[in-house]
């Protein structure tokens, strides 16, 4: 039902979201909806599709964030920490800095800097936004996030927008237990979302969801 999503405007297009089942939580709903897409997407902002945003990367499909936020949704509690890797435009960091309002706080990392300094501006053009930013609610920072950011660990959710080549221990080694991580893998040519749940004893268990195509978690291009 994604192709038959998109709207007119941020309000539409959600709405279509939720009326086509890709969105079935209300909180989801909301924190989209507080959320204007047109404030981070360059073109065709509420369009259920991904778009470019330059230097190789995109920002994704609208019915992907919410997928993503509704796998993490149990672990996105007010209060509660998150990292988001390949955090490109800003728009999915914003999104869920709202749904761990309040005390919540959500670091954004990406390897580019014009993506980082990107973001941070598209998120400082709602009123919201510049909050969020100036209490430290949200922050973004240039980082390799195929290694985390440590400094900021450990985490109760931790969502990779970019497929990773493998599955990096690392990140699972910083969620907190219990905690959970959302991360497309690319496995023998095939890319699949993966939710990999840290248990309270410090286990951690595997699933392997359905099939997709995001752009690859990979080293900054050249110059």
């Amino acid at each position: 039902m994604a192709w038959m999503s998109s709207g007119s405007s941020n309000q539409g297009l959600v709405d279509n979201l939720y009326r086509n089942g890709l969105i079935t939580q209300a909180r989801v709903k909301d924190a989209m909806l507080s959320v204007d897409r047109g404030h981070y997407s360059p073109a065709f902002a509420y369009e259920d599709s991904p778009q470019g945003i330059g230097y190789s990367a995109t920002i994704s499909a609208p019915h992907m964030h919410a997928s993503a936020c509704e796998s993490l949704l149990s672990f996105l509690q007010p209060g509660a920490k998150v990292l988001d890797v390949g955090s490109g435009s800003g728009y999915l960091t914003h999104v869920l800095a709202q749904l761990v309002k309040p005390n919540g706080r959500v670091v954004g990392v990406d390897h580019i800097q014009p993506l980082v300094d990107l973001a941070s501006k598209n998120m400082a053009k709602s009123e919201e936004g510049r909050s969020l930013l100036d209490s430290g609610s949200a922050q973004f920072i240039k980082a390799d996030g195929r290694k985390g950011f440590a400094p900021e660990a450990p985490y109760d959710a931790i969502h990779v927008g970019a497929a990773a080549a493998e599955h990096h221990e690392v990140l699972v080694e910083q969620l907190k237990a219990p905690g959970r991580l959302f991360v497309p893998v690319e496995e023998r040519g095939l890319q699949h979302i993966y939710v990999t749940d840290k248990l309270a004893d410090g286990s951690v268990q595997r699933q392997k969801l359905y099939g997709v195509r995001y752009v690859p978690l990979t080293d900054a291009p050249p110059g």
